[in-house]
Formats: C-alpha cells, structure tokens, sequence
C-alpha cells in the first residue's frame, strides 16, 4: 500500500484517500492541438520500471491535485510536491539519484 504525504495540507494517507491521475509533467492539448499532438496526450504514456512522477489527488482531504515520485517496483516514495510545479525540485531530484546512482535524471 502506498503511504503519500499530501504536500498541500500535510496529512500523510495511504492510496484509498487518494485518487491517482496518471503521468506528471506531461504537455496538455486541447481541442484546438493537431491529431498527432492530440493522440499523444492521450494514449502515449511513459510506463517506466523504476522512477516515476505521478498525479495525485487528495480525493477525501483538501481536494488538491500533488505530484508524487515513485518507484513502480518497489512501490517506495522518494517525495511529494506541489501540482503547479514544472519540474521535480532539485532537492528531490538529488535524493533520488543519492537512492538509484544509476537512475538517469529528470527528462520531460
């Protein structure tokens, strides 16, 4: 089971107070994007086994969308962070390289 701290309000929950929302730092198309731009966003999907930074919600506290990296093996929880924020901070970054020396860095 995961075990996340909601950065927003700060209540650590386990996953059935959450809702997972899929990749994080993805580009967002709308309507008005090419077929191409558009079926990307929707159907292609980094499913990497190791680091991952996911959406999630705090469905039954504070409501607010957070960012969560993980690892998909183990399921361990490296750190949360604020949905509004465009890339992993450097801090989190550095920790997660501390943990997994052969993990590759952020790449958008």
């Amino acid at each position: 089971m995961l075990i996340l701290t909601c950065p927003n309000c700060g209540v650590v929950a386990d996953e059935t107070d959450l809702h997972g929302g899929g990749e994080a730092h993805i580009t967002r198309f709308g309507a008005d994007a090419s077929e191409g731009d558009f079926e990307s966003y929707l159907f292609h999907k980094k499913n990497p086994r190791g680091v991952h930074f996911e959406r999630w919600r705090h469905v039954y506290g504070c409501g607010k969308w957070f960012h969560a990296a993980r690892d998909t093996v183990t399921l361990e929880v490296f750190g949360t962070y604020s949905a509004q924020t465009l890339t992993p901070p450097k801090a989190l970054q550095n920790k997660i390289k501390k943990k997994r020396p052969d993990w590759e860095g952020f790449k958008k």
